[in-house]
């Protein structure tokens, strides 16, 4: 992955993120807050489990404290999306390799859930101020920072909905190993059951063959007017005296073989037929 992708994975990341930011209609609000971040009064941020903690200086000598969550999927849900993961090979592919699919969304519509929060709504958050309104800008500002980080890190938000990035690629793996496993026990039953089929075969009555073939088949006999011994031609066998019978002695290998030949003709017929038992 080049520097120039990586950095445009970030990117949608992040902007998905200050979208969301950019649809709350208290616009100074999220302004303040974003000046807030800028000026480096977010002191700290860190994970416990999937709700983010943060302190924020604001006028006060004490920094406020302030907490952030989603509503995290659960082991169910999950286990469906990384099975989705796991099927979709440039999926599992990138985020086996610690990179963020552009459109990783895909995977949880796929099964009714939603990576991204809809609104801020969704976004529970709480902060220490006396500001009884909800995001404060100390809650804005997090907010902001946390774009941020996600531009470091998109796994964030995964985090955010109850795994983290070893969690899933531990899950990937495990599924995929398991996958293979079962697809390679799948194939060598398929080749025992063959082998198997081969070794009970019965070469005595392999070429017989008494059930009656479809009546919508035509058979078409051989013509009776030219068979393969006409085109052959006499037998080379040597004349006998000329004042003998007429008849040579090929002309009559000839006509013997011509009879046999008709008579093997009718019979390979009626076998094909099934007429006449077996």
């Amino acid at each position: 992955m080049t520097n120039y992708t990586l950095q445009a994975s970030r990117e949608w990341w992040s902007q998905r993120w200050l979208e969301l930011l950019d649809s709350y209609r208290f616009k100074k609000r999220l302004e303040r807050g974003r000046n807030y971040a800028r000026q480096g009064n977010v002191l700290s941020i860190e994970f416990q489990g999937a709700k983010v903690l943060a302190k924020v200086q604001g006028s006060e000598p004490e920094p406020y404290k302030v907490s952030l969550s989603l509503d995290s999927f659960s082991d169910e849900e999950w286990g469906y999306v990384v099975e989705t993961m796991s099927q979709k090979a440039i999926f599992a592919a990138k985020l086996l390799a610690g990179e963020m699919p552009q459109n990783i969304e895909e995977v949880f519509t796929a099964n009714g859930l939603s990576l991204f929060p809809f609104t801020l709504s969704d976004v529970h958050s709480r902060c220490t101020c006396p500001d009884k309104a909800n995001p404060c800008k100390h809650i804005a500002a997090v907010y902001y920072q946390l774009g941020d980080r996600f531009s470091e890190d998109p796994f964030v938000l995964f985090q955010l909905r109850g795994r983290t990035k070893e969690q899933i690629i531990s899950n990937l793996r495990q599924l995929r190993s398991t996958n293979i496993e079962v697809t390679t026990d799948q194939t060598q039953a398929d080749q025992d059951s063959v082998a198997q089929n081969q070794y009970s075969l019965n070469l005595e009555s392999f070429w017989q063959y008494y059930e009656p073939l479809e009546s919508s088949l035509v058979v078409i006999a051989p013509s009776n007017s030219e068979t393969v011994l006409d085109v052959l031609g006499s037998i080379p066998l040597a004349k006998e005296e000329e004042n003998l019978a007429s008849l040579t002695a090929a002309d009559l290998v000839m006509k013997y073989l011509d009879t046999v030949y008709k008579d093997v003709s009718q019979k390979a017929m009626l076998a094909a037929m099934n007429v006449g038992g077996n």
